[in-house]
């Protein structure tokens, strides 16, 4: 999967929330001469979080590893959300990664988080400057620490969010 965020310290009215540049999608496929072409483009949907402080856009996912392709079934399979290692890339500004264990690090534009099926949070650093980061997300078997298994937790207020197949 993948996944855009743009957070911010101050809220605005659009759809996008920041003043940042537009993302745009194209998800290419084949055509009946196995030829490249386009199944579909357009701007990313953003879902606004946490009082206009952030928004989410799900750029595009799949539901199994490897990924399959015939018949577009991955096409068909975007619209779910795994339990899953993310991979998290600051393309904007800065942004502090807080572990519920009480650390805190901060990452600047370039930086990559690997997030090992780990509670976290993230806080722009600025009050005046958005920072956007992109997310790969990978799914991920399940997980036992103690003899306990973790679960999915989206967190609050994300139930426009499906929810994992798992």
């Amino acid at each position: 999967m993948l996944l855009s965020l743009n957070l911010a310290n101050s809220s605005s009215s659009n759809n996008q929330l920041s003043p940042l540049a537009t993302q745009r999608r194209l998800v290419t496929s084949h055509n009946n001469d196995a030829k490249a072409i386009v199944h579909s483009a357009g701007d990313f949907q953003w879902q606004a979080y946490d009082g206009n402080q952030m928004a989410f856009s799900v750029v595009y996912s799949t539901s199994r590893f490897p990924v399959e392709m015939n018949g577009d079934a991955d096409i068909q399979a975007h619209d779910t959300l795994m339990q899953n290692v993310d991979y998290g890339i600051v393309l904007e500004g800065e942004i502090d990664i807080l572990l519920d264990a009480g650390e805190v690090h901060s990452m600047k534009a370039g930086d990559v988080a690997v997030q090992r099926a780990t509670n976290h949070q993230w806080r722009n650093t600025s009050n005046t400057k958005w920072a956007r980061m992109m997310f790969v997300l990978q799914d991920w078997e399940p997980l036992e620490i103690q003899g306990k298994i973790l679960g999915e937790d989206l967190g609050r207020d994300l139930a426009y969010l499906p929810l994992s197949c798992q």
